[in-house]
């Protein structure tokens, strides 16, 4: 073979090599990306007793709020004082920025996040942004899933309790006893047993 030859042959296999290692760089950027996704995609799923568990990617979810009351501001001793990190499955939210309903499956999930330590007697502390309140670490899972037949006693919704201390979490929960959370959402939830009013992306509707 000619020098020419040589050469344009070795050109070649470095563009096809050129190629394959883009195609493998994307694919691997695809599996890193949308797979989580795919994955997080799906809500809990009850057994026949109504048990769940954590649903897989949950935090790759629709992020929709995170309310607080911390202590310092409910004379030292809030029901919750920890930050609420709520999220919806993408599907559900899209149907109900759609429709306007939480359709069957529902699926929400709140972790708790504890607040960094205070520097002052409300519990807020001083970083680059300012005086308030930072998370500091996860502390516990709560979790709502709807099925109108399955909790038809409690307004359709059932309620989960995964432990409320940092992971792991429990692998699996029973719903929770009517007059625990179900009890306060149904006397004080504002939208088919959802705080919305607490939530601006579930408010535009």
């Amino acid at each position: 073979m000619s020098m020419k030859g040589k050469l344009g042959y070795s050109i070649l296999a470095m563009s096809i090599g050129a190629v394959l290692a883009s195609y493998s760089v994307a694919q691997m950027s695809t599996d890193k990306y949308s797979r989580p996704a795919m994955t997080a995609a799906k809500g809990a799923v009850l057994n026949d007793k109504g048990e769940t568990s954590i649903p897989e990617g949950f935090r790759l979810w629709s992020f929709i709020g995170a309310p607080l009351t911390p202590n310092g501001l409910n004379d030292g001793a809030a029901g919750f004082p920890e930050f609420h990190h709520v999220y919806i499955q993408p599907e559900a939210l899209q149907e109900y920025l759609e429709t306007g309903v939480f359709p069957e499956g529902t699926t929400i999930v709140k972790e708790l996040v504890l607040l960094q330590e205070g520097e002052y007697e409300d519990g807020s502390r001083d970083e680059p942004s300012g005086r308030g309140f930072f998370a500091d670490r996860f502390a516990g899972i709560d979790m709502m899933v709807k099925d109108s037949e399955k909790f038809a006693e409690t307004n359709g919704w059932g309620f989960y309790n995964f432990g409320h201390k940092e992971p792991p979490y429990a692998t699996v929960a029973s719903p929770a006893p009517a007059d625990s959370c179900a009890g306060c959402h149904m006397a004080n939830a504002d939208f088919d047993m959802v705080f919305r009013r607490m939530y601006p992306i579930l408010k535009e509707k």
